[in-house]
């Protein structure tokens, strides 16, 4: 390969049955390695005791992911070293054949639920194979990265579930944050896999014995059943040699009892998982099963069964982790990071528009409109309307949060910073900046007001900054959920931070009319006609509150009616600031009813029915005999 080695990526997931290793390049190109014409690198699983001759079987060996307890102590133990060490090094071997000389960075993939002892053990294997220092990836967040490069989708924030099930079963429940995955829980059964199977259908080829002969049978026959068992998945029945014996038959039905009770195991281990994980199956992006034994036959059934969610067999599963291994933490020096500002729909212009417009007209109208007593008196005085000044308060507000996304967006392609550049990094910063922007034009507001009319300040901060300050917090709330990536709202970002339209449309209609019948000149002629529009605004700005409280349309026509009408009656001078706080508190509802609904408790998407009939039987916990 015309590749420098100093590219080179090598990754290599040590099973208990075979090893397998993949080599990748920054351009993206990978190669598998291969052993005797086969991806897998096999190992043997018993070594002669005592000098005992080979046909005699007694102590496990050490593989790289499963460790004596006295591999690292001296004597017999630099032995058991070199035993679990003898794979990585013709994996060493065959990588370097392939680049053309020794492979600088390497990634060794470890269970998610290995403590410091067991990643130490890892190490010391790769430094006795020749191997320089290994970067130790677990293997839920290989197979994680390598479903990203496939093109599936898991946005940030999102959760899903890897089953990892190879001799035995590691089930984990990851979390997809701004910097990569992260393990939220894992659960692991050595019982739940492949060697189970290879008993069960090794006691059912040879009968049930007991003691050491059972143990020497199963050692004896080991291989003949694992190529039967591949056999079985395509074949209903294949002859198996065993030695000193006859051959026997084995057939599908075999298969199918003795992977029964290990499909149920892992599908019982995927539900505590995940439970573990304080999480529902609702609230997961999806299920994939990988590893050496994840095409068992009735295991992705079981996981349906139990979980009520079809899970997904990664294809070529037992390869998996080490292609993903190669993926992570690797840099493309093809690309340059880059944010990108998108050009807002017209909804979302909209959005943004609408309460900003509003504003403007409130603001406007409360200067010209307001009435000045005792301009050339000792006792001046300014009537304000100041439902109107804390409704402009408001919108200005509802237009900067609408906007949170762009103003996250343009501070993120400005800002060296790389967690603003991340999804939730952008939304986080946009969010913050919308809230300071929108205090700052409210007390903008109070400060041009005061110096306007020459009155004290205070009184105007108090009427645009308090009727804010409950939808600030909470959009703060909103804004460290979206750096954490708790949640990802359904819709994204920027449909979760625009307010309603209508409900702006109407309260600000409303309250425009309200200050017209207050302040309008009330000649004979068109008095009735004023207090009329008084009374239309009052109705407008009732049915406001209702379209912010309330969502469902029954509900909104139920409530309209009574709430306008109690409006409308109440619509005088005195209660202008009332009305114009009762809209302030609607909005800040329909904020908390958001924060609520779509981020913190969100709705779980609706379950696919588990499957009825045989496999239900099937999952049985006797039904493995």
């Amino acid at each position: 390969m015309d590749m420098g080695s100093g590219e080179a990526r090598l990754s290599i997931d040590c099973g208990s049955a075979g090893t397998q290793a993949v080599l990748a390049w920054a351009d993206g190109s990978a190669h598998v390695l291969s052993f005797d014409g086969n991806p897998p690198l096999h190992t043997a699983s018993y070594r002669p005791a005592n000098g005992q001759a080979t046909g005699q079987p007694a102590a496990p060996i050490p593989r790289p992911r499963h460790p004596v307890e006295d591999a690292t102590a001296g004597g017999a133990g630099g032995d058991l070293l070199e035993l679990a060490a003898s794979p990585l090094r013709r994996v060493a071997a065959e990588a370097e054949r392939v680049v053309g000389q020794p492979v600088r960075d390497v990634r060794v993939v470890v269970p998610a639920g290995w403590g410091p002892r067991r990643r130490t053990w890892m190490r010391q294997v790769a430094h006795r194979a020749g191997l320089p220092q290994p970067r130790l990836v677990e293997a839920p967040v290989a197979v994680a990265e390598y479903l990203l490069t496939t093109g599936v989708r898991v946005p940030v924030g999102a959760f899903l579930v890897v089953c990892d099930v190879g001799a035995g079963a590691e089930v984990t429940v990851l979390l997809r944050g701004p910097a990569g995955f992260e393990v939220l829980a894992t659960l692991a059964d050595a019982a739940a896999g492949g060697t189970a199977v290879d008993h069960a259908l090794a006691d059912a080829l040879i009968g049930a014995s007991a003691g050491e002969a059972q143990g020497a049978s199963r050692a004896s026959v080991a291989h003949s059943v694992r190529v039967a068992k591949e056999a079985l998945a395509i074949h209903p029945a294949v002859t198996v040699p065993i030695p000193d014996r006859p051959p026997v038959v084995a057939n599908s039905a075999m298969l199918d009892e003795a992977v029964r009770p290990v499909a149920w195991r892992v599908a019982q281990l995927t539900q505590e998982t995940v439970a573990a994980a304080e999480l529902t199956i609702g609230d997961l992006a999806g299920i994939y099963c990988v590893g050496g034994s994840a095409q068992l036959p009735h295991l992705a059934a079981a996981i349906a069964e139990h979980t009520g969610a079809a899970p997904i067999v990664v294809p070529q599963p037992a390869l998996v982790a080490a292609r993903g291994a190669a993926d992570v933490g690797a840099v493309d020096t093809g690309t340059v990071e880059r944010v990108e500002v998108p050009v807002p729909p017209v909804r979302r212009a909209a959005a943004i528009a609408v309460p900003g417009f509003a504003s403007l007209a409130l603001i406007w109208q409360c200067l010209l409109t307001a009435e000045e007593h005792g301009v050339l008196g000792v006792y001046y005085s300014v009537s304000v309307n100041w439902g109107e000044f804390t409704m402009a308060a408001v919108m200005a507000l509802l237009a900067c949060l609408a906007a949170g996304t762009v103003l996250g967006s343009l501070i993120a392609a400005r800002s060296p910073t790389p967690g603003t550049r991340t999804e939730g990094g952008r939304v986080s910063v946009g969010i913050l900046a919308a809230v300071s922007l929108g205090a700052a034009i409210a007390g903008l507001y109070a400060v041009v007001t005061s110096q306007y009319f020459g009155m004290p300040v205070g009184p105007y901060l108090k009427w645009a900054l308090w009727p804010i300050a409950p939808v600030s917090v909470m959009a703060v709330a909103m804004a460290v959920v979206a750096a954490r990536q708790w949640r990802s709202p359904h819709g994204g970002w920027s449909a979760l931070l625009a307010a309603p339209t209508g409900s702006i449309v109407a309260a600000t209609l409303g309250m425009g009319l309200i200050q017209y019948s207050l302040t309008a000149d009330r000649w004979p002629d068109r008095i009735l006609w004023i207090d009329i529009a008084g009374r239309v605004g009052g109705l407008f700005l009732g049915v406001a509150v209702v379209m912010a409280v309330v969502t469902p349309l029954m509900f909104r026509l139920i409530l309209a009616a009574p709430l306008a009408v109690i409006c409308a009656a109440i619509v005088s001078r005195r209660a202008a600031g009332m009305l114009g706080v009762i809209y302030a508190i609607a909005v800040a509802t329909w904020w908390a009813t958001r924060l609520w609904s779509r981020i913190l408790r969100p709705a779980p998407p609706a379950r696919t029915a588990p499957p009825t009939g045989p496999v239900r039987a099937d999952m049985s916990p006797g039904g493995g005999g």
